[in-house]
């Protein structure tokens, strides 16, 4: 594939609907998403001309703890090193806000033989151990906006 690539630290809700369509996960209300991607941290895009080819989102208390998700890259374009770019990109910003004596604990999600890539980049299995177990509650009263690789949420709304 000969394909230029162009980074950005933005990205609307249709394209990250359709990245996440691409990777067989549900829509979310295009509402939803643009507040999501409003309260994130840093958010690293990368287009094939005017295509949405992956992104990646960083979720950061400004302190201490990080989360990067959304690490979604259409399945034509893996294994050209976008996801590793993406996730450094967002790294490099974490990286910038250190200071002395500061660290920052990163966790990301592994999908789909992800945990490999991670590895190589210096991420650790958590286990039960060292991390706790980990857990999540679907607050919804609509069980059609679960994903299916989860089974169905809890009535976690009032």
């Amino acid at each position: 594939m000969d394909t230029e690539f162009q980074y950005r630290e933005a990205i609307s809700p249709g394209e990250m609907n359709s990245l996440r369509a691409s990777v067989g996960f549900r829509q979310i209300d295009p509402r939803q998403l643009e507040a999501g991607l409003r309260g994130s941290a840093g958010i690293a895009a990368v287009y094939a001309g005017e295509t949405a080819a992956g992104m990646a989102r960083l979720i950061w208390d400004g302190g201490g703890v990080a989360l990067i998700t959304d690490v979604l890259v259409r399945p034509e374009y893996r294994g050209l090193g976008l996801e590793q770019e993406l996730i450094e990109r967002l790294l490099g910003f974490l990286r910038g806000q250190l200071r002395p004596g500061f660290g920052i604990q990163v966790d990301v999600r592994a999908f789909s033989g992800q945990a490999g890539l991670y590895e190589a980049m210096g991420f650790q299995v958590s286990t039960i151990e060292r991390r706790g177990t980990p857990m999540h509650i679907c607050l919804t009263d609509r069980i059609e906006l679960t994903d299916a690789r989860f089974g169905p949420c809890g009535h976690g709304g009032a």
